[in-house]
C-alpha cells in the first residue's frame, strides 16, 4: 500500500520559523517550536519536525513530552538508533504511566537495532504493562515478540550461503525503489523520487509521486530507466506491477490522497499498456484498501494474490487471493487464514510456481526486526507454518517485495537496511537488492560444519516435578520427551494458580505473568530449539559422520540424591526415546550403529541430579508453591544437550572411548575415602598419548598406570576422593588432556557428603 502525504514546506512557514527563532521570550520560543513541530508531524514531514523539536530541546531537554515527541518523529523517520535513545529516556522518566507505548516502541527499536537481549527484557515489561487487557493488540504483540526475540537470538547465528548486494545499473537512487518484477528483458519497479520517511510505508510529496518505471537489462545490469507513462495518472500514485502468466494483462495499484488504494488492470501489447480499468467491487471493496497484486498460476488455476484490509481480516493488511476465470472474472476473495495472516500487516505476496511456495512479508511472525520475508508451502491450496527465509536476505530492518527471476534463479527484494543509497538517514529509503548463490560451491570443512551445529547449543528441555514416570528409581523412561512436554504444558494454568496463591492484585498478576514467561521463554522454546537441532544433526549424520552428543541432566532439590540421580537418568532417556522416533525414525539407524553410510550417533550422559541446583530453593514437600511451582524450582528440572563432537575417522587422530564418563557415589559420610575406576579404549588408528590430568578439587587424586596406548588397547583411570573437607551436595570434574581430536575428555563425580 502506498499513501500520498503532503510534506511540502511553504515559504511562509519558513519565514515564520525564522521570525520565531529571532523574537519572543524563551518560553514562547519553546512553545511555538513544539507547535510547529507538531504541525509538521501531522503533515508527515518528520525531517522538519525533528529539527523543530531539536531546537525546542535546547530550552528544555528534560521534558518528558518533548522527548516523547522527538522519539516519535525519529521512529517515523526510520532513525532507529536515535529513536531507541529517546524512547529509553521517556520510559525511564515515566515508566509507561503517561506514555504507555513508550515501552512497546523501546522494545521495537531495540529489535530493529539487533539488540535482542535488551528487546526481550523490555517486551516482557511491556507484556506486564498491558496485562489488564489480554485481548488487546499491545498485549498480544508483546507476547509474540518475546517469542520472536528468542527465535532471533538463535537464528542470528545462521547465515544462508547467498551473495546479497544492491542491484546494479541506474535503478537505485537516493530515493526509494521497491516492488520489482521482471518481464521479458525489462525490470518493472516502483520508485519514489523523494525521501521515504514513514514507519512502514513509502511516503511522497505533492511534488513527487510513486510511479512505475522500467529498466532495460544489459548483461545483468538494468539501465535506461523510463517511467511507464501508460499507467501514470496525475494526482495518483502507481506501484506494484505484475503481469498475468500469459503476459497479456498488467496489474498494479493506485492510491489517492485519502489513502484509498485500488487494484487496476490493463491490456498489454509489447511495451504498451492500454484499456486500464479498476477490477471492480469484488476485489476493490468500497471503503477498504486493496493493493500489491500478484497474478500467477497456482496449480490448475490462475489466481490473483493481493493485500487488503477488507472485512473479516485478522488485523491491518491481510493476504487474500481470487481465482481468475477467462482473464476477466474474479471469484470472491479467500483469506489465507490465521496461519499466515495476523494482527500486523502481511504484504507483498509472491508465488513460486516451481516450488509451489508463497513468499510474503510480515512483522508479526518470528523475525529479525521490521518486516521480514517468509515462505509457506502450498498444501492443497492451504498455506501453513510460515518459515523465515533467514539471513542475509532478511535483516533487522524492513525486507519486502521478494521475487525470483525464473530465467537464472536470482532473487530480488527491497530493503531499507544499511547499505542503501541515501542523502540524510541511512535507513530512510528502500532500494532493490539481488541475492545470488555463489558460482563455486563452498568447500565444506566438516569441523566447521560441526562448529555451526554447536552454535545451536545448549538445547535445554524442562520437566514437571518428578517427571517422567514419577515415584520410581528406574533409570529408563516409558515416555518420550514430547509426551512429557505436552503433559507439562497442560499444567500451565495450575502453575499460575499455585504460584499466585496467597497473593492479590498486581502481585498475583505479576506471579502469573512470570509463569507465562517461563513456559514461553523456556519450556516451549526448548522444543523449538530441539527440533531445529535434530534437523541439522540429521544433515551431518547423512554425510556419514560419527558424532558424539553430550547430555546433562538436572533436578531440583525437592527429593534426595539417591532419588534425583535416577530421575535425571530417566529424563535423559526420555529424550533418547524421542530421538529414536523423530521425523519417521531418521535417527534410529545412526543410534544403533546400523546406518549404511557408516554414520553413527553416540551419547555421553551426565546425570547431575540436584548437585548443581540452587540449594536455597525450597526442598519442603509441604511448600509446593516454592518447591514445585516456583519459577526458580522449575528452572532446575531440566536436561541440556551441551555439546556435539566429531568422532573422527581420520587416521591422524587417536580416540578415547569411555564406558561411562560420570559416576555418582550417592550419600556418603564425611571422611570417607571414595574411589572409582573409569575404563576406556583407544578405538582409533593412531597411538593415544595422554598428557596432563587436572581436577577441580585438591582432594581428588588419580592413578594412571601408563600414558601411551596402542590402537585397540584399553586402560583405566582410578580416581580417589577424600571427603574429609567436603560437605553437602558436591561434584568435581577430572579433565584428561591427550592427542585426540578436541584435545580433552572430562569425567564427572558427584556425592552427597553427610
Amino acid at each position: 500500500m502506498q499513501r500520498k502525504l503532503n510534506l511540502i514546506t511553504q515559504p511562509l512557514v519558513l519565514l515564520l520559523m525564522f521570525v520565531l527563532l529571532s523574537h519572543g521570550s524563551k518560553a514562547q520560543t519553546y512553545s511555538q517550536l513544539v507547535e510547529l513541530g507538531d504541525k509538521k508531524m501531522e503533515e508527515r514531514d518528520y525531517y522538519f519536525a525533528i529539527k523543530m523539536y531539536n531546537q525546542a530541546m535546547q530550552s528544555d531537554s528534560n521534558s518528558v513530552e518533548i522527548n516523547w515527541k522527538m522519539a516519535e518523529a525519529l521512529r517515523l523517520y526510520k532513525d532507529y538508533p536515535k529513536a531507541e535513545y529517546y524512547y529509553d529516556k521517556v520510559y525511564k522518566k515515566e515508566n509507561a504511566k503517561i506514555y504507555k507505548l513508550s515501552i512497546l516502541w523501546l522494545a521495537t527499536m531495540q529489535h530493529y537495532n539487533g539488540k535482542y537481549n535488551e528487546s526481550l527484557e523490555n517486551w516482557k515489561k511491556a507484556k506486564k504493562v498491558y496485562k489488564k487487557d489480554r485481548d488487546s493488540y499491545e498485549y498480544l504483540k508483546s507476547a509474540q515478540m518475546i517469542k520472536s526475540c528468542l527465535w532471533a537470538k538463535r537464528a542470528v547465528n545462521d547465515t544462508l550461503d547467498f551473495n546479497v548486494g544492491l542491484l546494479g545499473g541506474d535503478v537505485n537512487t537516493e530515493n526509494s525503489e521497491f516492488a520489482g518484477t521482471i518481464h521479458g528483458n525489462k525490470l518493472y519497479y516502483s520508485s519514489l523520487k523523494a525521501d521515504s520517511i514513514n514507519f512502514d510505508e513509502e511516503v511522497f510529496t505533492t511534488d513527487y509521486s510513486i510511479q512505475i518505471y522500467t529498466a532495460d537489462q544489459q548483461d545483468s545490469i538494468f539501465n535506461n530507466v523510463a517511467v511507464q507513462k501508460n499507467v501514470t495518472k496525475k494526482g495518483w500514485n502507481t506501484a506494484n506491477g505484475s503481469f498475468s502468466p500469459d503476459g497479456k494483462r498488467f496489474y498494479f495499484s493506485r492510491c489517492n490522497t485519502n489513502y484509498e488504494c485500488k487494484i487496476y488492470v490493463g491490456k498489454v501489447d509489447g511495451d504498451r499498456i492500454y484499456d486500464i480499468d479498476s477490477l471492480g467491487d469484488v476485489i476493490n471493496e468500497p471503503g477498504y484498501i486493496s493493493t500489491m497484486p500478484h497474478c500467477t498460476k497456482m496449480g490448475e488455476y490462475e489466481v490473483l494474490f493481493f493485500a487488503s484490509n477488507i472485512k473479516h481480516n485478522f488485523g491491518g493488511l491481510d493476504i487474500w487471493y481470487s481465482v481468475i476465470k477467462d482473464g476477466n472474472q474474479y471469484s470472491l476473495p479467500k483469506s489465507l487464514g490465521p496461519d499466515i495472516n495476523t494482527m500486523d500487516d502481511e504484504i507483498c505476496p509472491y508465488y513460486d510456481t516451481v516450488e509451489q511456495v508463497l513468499y510474503f512479508s510480515s512483522s508479526w511472525h518470528e523475525g529479525f526486526g521490521g518486516q521480514d520475508i517468509f515462505y509457506a508451502k502450498n498444501y492443497n491450496y492451504t498455506f501453513k507454518n510460515p518459515v523465515n527465509v533467514g539471513l542475509p536476505i532478511n535483516s533487522t530492518k524492513h525486507d519486502t517485495y521478494f521475487m525470483i527471476d525464473k530465467r537464472d534463479g536470482k532473487m530480488y527484494f527491497s530493503s531499507n537496511r544499511e547499505g542503501v543509497q541515501y542523502s540524510k538517514n541511512p535507513n530512510c529509503c528502500s532500494d532493490i537488492f539481488v541475492a545470488t548463490k555463489p558460482e563455486e560451491p563452498k568447500v565444506e570443512n566438516r569441523f566447521e560444519s560441526l562448529a555451526d551445529l554447536n552454535k545451536k547449543l545448549p538445547v535445554t528441555l524442562y520437566f514437571h516435578n518428578d517427571e517422567p514416570d514419577p515415584k520410581t528409581k528406574d533409570t529408563l523412561s516409558t515416555q518420550d520427551y514430547i509426551e512429557s512436554y505436552y503433559k507439562y504444558v497442560d499444567l500451565k494454568t495450575k502453575y499460575k494458580k499455585e504460584y499466585a496463591k496467597g497473593l492479590s492484585g498486581d502481585d498475583a498478576e505479576s506471579a502469573k505473568e512470570d509463569i507465562d514467561d517461563f513456559f514461553v521463554q523456556y519450556v516451549e522454546q526448548g522444543v523449538l530449539d530441539l527440533k531445529e537441532f535434530l534437523r541439522l544433526l540429521i544433515i551431518e549424520l547423512d554425510k556419514g559422520y560419527e558424532i558424539e552428543v553430550t547430555i546433562q541432566g538436572f533436578a531440583s532439590p525437592l527429593a534426595k540424591t539417591d532419588y534425583n540421580v535416577p530421575l535425571t537418568k530417566r529424563r535423559i532417556n526420555s529424550l533418547l526415546k524421542y530421538m529414536e522416533i523423530y521425523d519417521g525414525a531418521k535417527l534410529w539407524d545412526y543410534m544403533n550403529g546400523t546406518a549404511s553410510n557408516g554414520g553413527k550417533l553416540t551419547f555421553v550422559k551426565i546425570p547431575f541430579g540436584e548437585y548443581t541446583a540452587d540449594q536455597l530453593i525450597s526442598d519442603n514437600p509441604n511448600d509446593a508453591k516454592n518447591s514445585i511451582y516456583a519459577r526458580k524450582a522449575a528452572l532446575e528440572r531440566k536436561i541440556e544437550i551441551q555439546s556435539v563432537s566429531l568422532v573422527t575417522k581420520d587416521s591422524a587422530y587417536a580416540k578415547m572411548l569411555f564406558a561411562e564418563q560420570a559416576h555418582d557415589f550417592g550419600p556418603v559420610s564425611k571422611g570417607d575415602n571414595l574411589s572409582w575406576e573409569f575404563s576406556f579404549t583407544n578405538n582409533g588408528d593412531e597411538v593415544l598419548e595422554i598428557g596432563e590430568i587436572t581436577t577441580t578439587s585438591d582432594y581428588l587424586t588419580f592413578d594412571l598406570s601408563k600414558s601411551v596406548f596402542q590402537p585397540g588397547e584399553s586402560g583405566k583411570i582410578l580416581v580417589s576422593w577424600n571427603t574429609e573437607n567436603a560437605q553437602g551436595i558436591t561434584y568435581s570434574r577430572v579433565t584428561i588432556n591427550s592427542n585426540i581430536k578436541g584435545g580433552k575428555k572430562e569425567l564427572t563425580l558427584t556425592a552427597e557428603v553427610k
